[in-house]
């Protein structure tokens, strides 16, 4: 597999995950206007002082898991192994996957994120499928 696609598609994915965690880290507030509107970020952000401190915590600690995973990225991307990339290419393909369809099947039954499910679901195909071409381009780079 070439270093080259590999090291865009890894870098790529650790901005996208290293901005998301520091904005979820820092701006969860501002994060889930962009992402949800008005209305459902103030319904996110809990209605009683303790339901607000634990929703704050839950948000930090899920930032900084993907801003982890962001570094985590980074790191992989100068890893110059065909059969390491190939596995790891494969194994986020999963993920995304996996993550799409957790969407469907929970995330569209609470009802206040219930109409931003489809968009965030075509992320998550998205974000695959850019692992997948990848995975694909390497295939035909090593059988021609």
């Amino acid at each position: 597999m070439g270093l080259s696609g590999f090291f865009l598609i890894c870098m790529l994915h650790s901005v996208i995950a290293l901005i998301s965690g520091a904005l979820m880290m820092f701006y969860s507030y501002e994060f889930y206007v962009f992402s949800h509107g008005h209305e459902t970020a103030s319904k996110l952000q809990g209605s009683t002082p303790h339901d607000q401190l634990l929703i704050q915590t839950a948000d930090s600690l899920s930032g900084l898991l993907l801003f982890s995973v962001g570094s985590l990225l980074f790191m992989v991307a100068f890893v110059k192994d065909n059969k390491f990339q190939s596995f790891f290419a494969k194994g986020c393909v999963l993920l995304h996957i996996s993550m799409a369809i957790w969407r469907v099947y929970f995330e569209r039954k609470l009802e206040d994120l219930a109409r931003d499910w489809p968009k965030q679901v075509a992320g998550d195909i998205t974000l695959a499928l850019s692992w997948g071409f990848l995975l694909v381009y390497s295939w035909r780079e090593k059988y021609d």
